[in-house]
């Protein structure tokens, strides 16, 4: 069912992923729209919501801890020499428009607001592919645009002096099971190896899913992979891996993000030849 807040993305007629955009949420969550449940071709699910460990991880969508100085992620903030500290500081990504809205994809208008004031107008394009009768993929871009008369920046936990912490931008998090999913690239295997790597893709595979994640974005602009797989496992791309990023004002910030939903666990090439046809879509 699609209503004005909800629409349901399909695929080959199958329904894959619930998008809400005015989401009814606690207080200490960012407000932003997601997708949950996003799942399998057979039917798994491969998203959580709200889960305990972090109410503020929700499904598929983008997420950013600091936008100068305002929480966008949600929960509380790093702040160096403190460490993670309740701040009134949240703000709230607001659906503006459809430009699209189809079965197999969108295009949504958001404006991020923080104390009131607009500070950043977001273009996000969704599209859900058919690659195969067990995969599919999930065509994800957001642009970012500084409509302030000033220079924005943004930041993370590691930017803020949290080593290793360098969440923010595009984020997935994923179904938690008994046992911890194994993580890979082409030619790395585990958290500590594959956390913070350019890798043109990273697999998370569960227990009969495998999620497979390619940074679309042009070369220059791959941001590296954050992974959790011990603690929780979610996966999302580090916009501010080391550095703030500048976003001086009228200036963009372009990601894309293809991730392929598969049933079962397609070995190092069959994931490799999956995104190569997700990419091309």
């Amino acid at each position: 069912m699609t209503t004005d807040d909800t629409l349901v993305l399909r695929v080959a007629g199958r329904p894959v992923g619930r998008y809400v955009t005015r989401p009814e949420l606690p207080i200490t969550v960012a407000p932003r729209p997601y997708l949950h449940p996003v799942t399998t071709l057979a039917g798994t699910a491969v998203t959580e919501l709200s889960p305990a460990d972090h109410l503020h991880h929700l499904g598929v969508g983008v997420a950013v801890p600091d936008v100068e100085g305002h929480n966008f992620w949600g929960g509380r903030t790093y702040v160096r020499d403190r460490g993670p500290t309740e701040l009134a500081d949240h703000g709230t990504q607001r659906h503006a428009s459809f430009q699209l809205r189809d079965p197999d994809g969108f295009i949504e208008e958001l404006r991020w607001i923080a104390g009131g004031v607009e500070l950043l107008r977001e273009r996000r394009t969704v599209a859900a592919v058919e690659l195969t009768d067990s995969a599919w993929a999930l065509d994800f871009t957001f642009s970012l645009t500084n409509v302030t008369p000033g220079p924005l920046s943004i930041g993370s936990p590691a930017t803020n002096g949290r080593p290793g912490a360098a969440y923010g931008g595009f984020f997935w998090r994923a179904r938690k099971e008994s046992t911890a999913p194994d993580v890979f690239t082409a030619d790395q295997e585990g958290e500590p190896r594959v956390h913070g790597t350019r890798a043109d893709w990273l697999a998370l595979a569960g227990a009969d899913w495998t999620l497979i994640f390619a940074g679309a974005t042009e070369r220059t602009r791959r941001d590296p992979w954050f992974v959790r797989t011990a603690e929780y496992p979610g996966v999302g791309s580090s916009l501010a891996h080391t550095e703030r990023l500048p976003v001086p004002p009228g200036e963009t910030v372009v990601r894309r993000v293809v991730t392929v939903v598969a049933d079962g666990r397609p070995d190092r090439a069959d994931a490799a030849a999956l995104v190569r046809k997700a990419v091309s879509q």
